[in-house]
């Protein structure tokens, strides 16, 4: 197993906003074609900011970990800030990732451009 940090492995044994959210503003899932890793992401906004995140995703630790790690990140944030979140604030916010699982950080920026894209498609925003 790689060198994981305390908080990737707390993520991971106990992910925060784990599931899916009923009728969500926007939803996206996106997968990493070289891995399988993959994830999908359901947001609920009030007022101009992200209320709620939820999480589904299969892969690695690191995977989970870094949905899970998103979903923090984004509440209470508005498109705006959680459209300027990359994969390396992922990876910072978990203690770092090992060289070989930084593409789980970047699936998460991924999904949070995704989900972003996805309710602007919906809500014309």
């Amino acid at each position: 197993m790689p060198d994981y940090s305390a908080t990737v492995l707390d993520h991971f044994q106990r992910p925060r906003n784990l599931g899916d959210l009923e009728s969500p503003d926007a939803v996206a899932e996106v997968e990493n074609p070289a891995c399988g890793d993959r994830t999908r992401l359901s947001v609920r906004l009030r007022d101009g900011r992200i209320a709620e995140a939820r999480f589904r995703a299969e892969g690695c630790p690191a995977a989970i970990a870094a949905s899970s790690m998103t979903t923090e990140l984004l509440l209470g944030k508005s498109l705006a800030e959680a459209a300027a979140i990359r994969d390396e604030d992922v990876a910072a916010a978990l203690g770092g990732l090992p060289r070989n699982k930084l593409h789980c950080s970047v699936l998460a920026e991924d999904v949070i451009q995704a989900v972003i894209e996805a309710y602007r498609a919906t809500h014309g925003r």
